[in-house]
């Protein structure tokens, strides 16, 4: 048993000998995992609801001279310097921007070290960091604090350490996890993203009116809270604690055509086909030590990574804009104070939960995840026009439905590709010698997408000042652009369902299923049971 590895409360915890050992210790990586990833996501909703009070709805368009003049800052004709004057907008859109650049390249780097580091040492240290630059974003309060620069440097600083988060949960999540119902299972664990910005939003939206400091002191406690319980208890990889891996190949029961010509089986394969024991795979899936991380190059490579990114830069685009700007747009087009527009943002949350276990269902249960990215993109379109038109006229509950709505057409295809997709082509055919090949993949793929993140908010700032239609003008070619992304995915996917050979998007003839031979072997997904085998 390899507990060199295993985090030292896993160690000295103590083992309970019966079946479903294997069970447990998934089920909770994945609970523990979705722990991870929502404090992410809830330590960086925070400035999208302060906003709101940063810079007051109610502040006068042109700036007052008399009190630009005076040095008391406090006496300011809008909340809070330096954003009290016409231009908070930009000076708003350029704090998102700085974070979101900084995120998305940095994301790239992230990748490439998530790789070669332990994942536990490497996740525990981001959100530690994570939470101590919220916290001193927060101090900027109290200790009255007005300087641009500040600000900046704290968003710079802290997009760097939350982008280790997401190479190092999907890597977590695919080591421990074979393809079979990855779709779902990823489109419900995704749910940590809409659930952190919902909790965001609330303790955010606790504090903002009164004191908004504390609208990131408590998140940024938390987050670092949640990275040292990380440090104790996270299990990266199953065989640091001796446990079965997951099969990674397709085991797809339908009948492929004669026509069409497969590559050569493996020794593997072979074995798979003739029925014979799993030994084979056994010792193959535990025969780890020599595995080398592979390069950047050699990721942008694998067929559907450069499609899937560059779909995710626009997809991530309309949902960032949606996360940074929803509450400010709520507070401007409606009466409702800060705090109400915080709670009110939280249906596109909602909605966004819906989208990503939809989007992972239909995409598992037909293997088309680009055709099903189309669709929900295709659909997220006249839904955004909707509530740009009637939004404000409807009441506060179909505002909120129509919310609902939007949130499941936007957030769907970027819930997939970002998970079940990502985790697909990291365990691509050409990569599958390597279980370190998936924090690569996730970085090139968010990375891509974060860059679109970062360009949406910022543009968001920028083109407000014009009138909100041109924003969501903006959104509808981002989701155009999207869409035409996919076509050559959606069009191969389409030719095989027509040739009755359903493929998942790395583009792998499947093979049949291995079945249970009832002595405790391998299951219809490929693991086999148990685990700390002697």
């Amino acid at each position: 048993m390899e507990t060199h590895k295993a985090p030292f409360l896993m160690r000295v915890l103590p083992s309970v000998n019966y079946s479903k050992r294997d069970f447990w210790h998934r089920t909770f990586i994945l609970l523990f995992t979705f722990m991870c990833y929502t404090s992410y996501h809830l330590s960086r909703k925070p400035i999208s609801v302060v906003k709101s009070v940063l810079h007051h709805k109610n502040c006068s368009k042109v700036h007052d001279h008399h009190h630009a003049d005076t040095n008391d800052t406090n006496k300011e004709w809008c909340d809070w310097a330096p954003f009290n004057h016409g231009n908070a907008s930009d000076l708003l859109g350029y704090l998102d921007l700085a974070y979101l650049i900084s995120y998305a390249f940095a994301m790239f780097v992230s990748g490439h070290i998530a790789d070669r580091l332990n994942l536990r040492y490497y996740l525990s240290v981001g959100m530690i960091g994570s939470g101590l630059l919220t916290i001193a974003f927060g101090l900027g309060y109290f200790f009255d604090i007005h300087a641009f620069a500040f600000f900046v440097v704290i968003q710079v600083i802290g997009g760097m350490f939350q982008s280790t988060g997401w190479p190092s949960v999907v890597a977590c999540v695919g080591n421990w996890f074979g393809k079979g119902k990855r779709g779902l299972i990823m489109g419900i664990w995704n749910a940590h993203t809409s659930v952190g910005n919902i909790l965001g939003s609330v303790i955010a939206g606790a504090f903002v009116e009164q004191a908004w400091g504390w609208s990131f002191v408590v998140p940024g406690i938390i987050i670092g809270f949640i990275g040292i319980l990380t440090f104790l208890f996270l299990v990266p990889h199953p065989k640091d604690i001796d446990c079965a891996l997951p099969d990674h190949s397709d085991n797809s029961t339908l009948i492929v055509s004669k026509g069409i010509d497969t590559e050569a089986d493996t020794d593997e394969e072979k074995a798979i086909r003739a029925g014979e024991t799993t030994a084979l795979l056994s010792n193959h899936n535990h025969q780890s030590k020599n595995e080398k991380p592979i390069t950047i190059w050699k990721a942008f490579m694998i067929p559907g990574v450069l499609e899937f990114a560059f779909c995710l830069f626009f997809a991530k685009l309309v949902s960032y804009t949606f996360l940074y700007w929803l509450p400010k747009y709520i507070s401007l087009n409606s009466h409702l104070s800060a705090d109400q527009a915080a709670y009110t943002s939280t249906m596109f949350d909602v909605g966004g939960i819906l989208g990503a276990i939809l989007a992972g269902y239909i995409s598992d249960r037909y293997r088309i995840r680009g055709l099903t990215c189309v669709i929900f993109l295709i659909f997220s379109a006249p839904m955004l026009y909707l509530y740009e038109t009637f939004g404000s006229h409807l009441p506060y509950y179909g505002n909120c439905l129509l919310l609902v709505v939007c949130g499941l057409g936007v957030n769907g295809p970027y819930a997939l590709i970002t998970t079940a997709v990502s985790a697909d082509l990291g365990t691509h055919r050409s990569v599958r010698d390597s279980s370190k090949a998936l924090g690569m993949v996730t970085a090139i793929i968010d990375g891509t997408g974060s860059i679109g993140a970062a360009v949406g908010p910022m543009l968001t700032g920028v083109i407000s000042g014009t009138g909100w239609q041109n924003v969501f003008y903006m959104l509808y070619a981002a989701i155009f652009m999207a869409v035409v992304l996919l076509t050559r995915v959606v069009i191969k996917e389409v030719k095989l369902i027509i040739h009755g050979v359903y493929e998942d998007i790395t583009y792998i003839v499947p093979k049949p299923h291995i079945q249970d031979n009832g002595s405790g072997g391998q299951d219809n997904t490929g693991v086999a049971n148990g685990c700390f085998k002697q």
